[in-house]
């Protein structure tokens, strides 16, 4: 196979932000610079790329940003990114402004997108970043350590007022198809139930949990809720405020929200953002175009994105077990 001659990369941020973007783009960054290549920060994800916003790199450029969330070069969702007229529009870009080979950072959605442009024979290798987890080709992606954290933090502190009040809480967090942050914050917070979009749990099973807690002399109960999981968290409080009498808890909810997108990276993510950075540079020189890197098993690999994104990565079902039995 003939690897195109690569002299100028781009990199751009797209879909959902998180906390280990901005380490990922100063490895991106820094190592084309030492592979004697230049750099192009597109602002705004797919969006900016359309539109030509285009600001040359430097080391410079990215000094300072390691432990800075979000990412400085800005990001949107476009889901008009289907479309082969924004695609051609996308690469007819990038030749005029000299582009030679392109790094996208972001969920399935912009994974999506590389594919289509690698497809269009335009050299394109993607870096998954986002807090669900649900992209294929890693175990983890850039952002989810430190939300996970983040999340933690809150069933903490809400165990705490929750105790104090003799009051069980929903918590709902992120994953709208992916239950990953819920189920691995739950276990590491010790709620009573959690509850997935992958897994259909009746109503009734939320409050007989919450009905044995109290039984058992619990002072609090806590129900970490995924926001994908239907019927959906008010229907799961209506339920329960409908049976306060037999519960014995007092309900309340709490909607972490876009919380868990933000904050300084932890030292995992930026190691991670680091490596998988690097490693995307190293692989489109490689000819690894139309890949996903990732890290398996601890180590950096490379994926076909036809097998990654060709569904959701799945949970894992023996740590959905694991949580029911830390549940009693």
């Amino acid at each position: 196979m003939v690897v195109p001659k690569i002299v100028r990369i781009g990199v751009l941020t797209s879909g959902g932000d998180g906390p280990g973007l901005n380490p990922c783009i100063r490895a991106v960054t820094r190592t084309a610079i030492s592979k004697g290549l230049e750099v192009m920060g597109i602002k705004r994800g797919y969006t900016g790329l359309i539109n030509g916003e285009f600001v040359p790199f430097d080391a410079r450029s990215v000094g300072g940003i390691l432990g800075k969330g979000g990412t400085i070069l800005g990001t949107t969702r476009l889901p008009e990114f289907d479309g082969l007229r924004y695609q051609r529009q996308a690469i007819r870009v990038l030749n005029q402004h000299s582009v030679d080979g392109l790094v996208v950072i972001g969920g399935n959605g912009s994974l999506n997108g590389v594919l289509a442009l690698h497809k269009l024979g335009y050299p394109a290798i993607g870096v998954p970043g986002t807090i669900d987890n649900d992209v294929g080709g890693t175990d983890i992606a850039v952002g989810v350590d430190t939300a996970l954290n983040t999340v933690l933090d809150a069933i903490d502190k809400i165990k705490d007022t929750a105790s104090s009040h003799q009051r069980a809480f929903l918590i709902e967090v992120m994953g709208r198809d992916c239950g990953y942050l819920a189920l691995m914050s739950g276990i590491a917070g010790g709620a009573e139930m959690i509850l997935i979009p992958e897994v259909a749990t009746p109503l009734a099973a939320v409050a007989e949990a919450l009905t044995n807690a109290y039984m058992r002399g619990k002072t609090h109960g806590i129900v970490v809720v995924a926001e994908g999981y239907r019927p959906g968290t008010q229907a799961v409080l209506q339920y329960l405020e409908e049976r306060k009498e037999e519960l014995g808890f007092h309900m309340r909810v709490t909607v972490l929200g876009h919380v868990q997108r933000g904050g300084a990276p932890s030292a995992y993510d930026r190691i991670l953002g680091t490596r998988l950075g690097a490693a995307a540079v190293t692989g489109l020189l490689e000819g690894k175009s139309g890949h996903v890197v990732g890290l398996l098993g601890g180590q950096v690999a490379y994926t076909p994105l036809e097998e990654a994104v060709a569904r959701l990565r799945p949970i894992d079902e023996r740590l959905y077990s694991l949580a029911h039995i830390m549940e009693v």
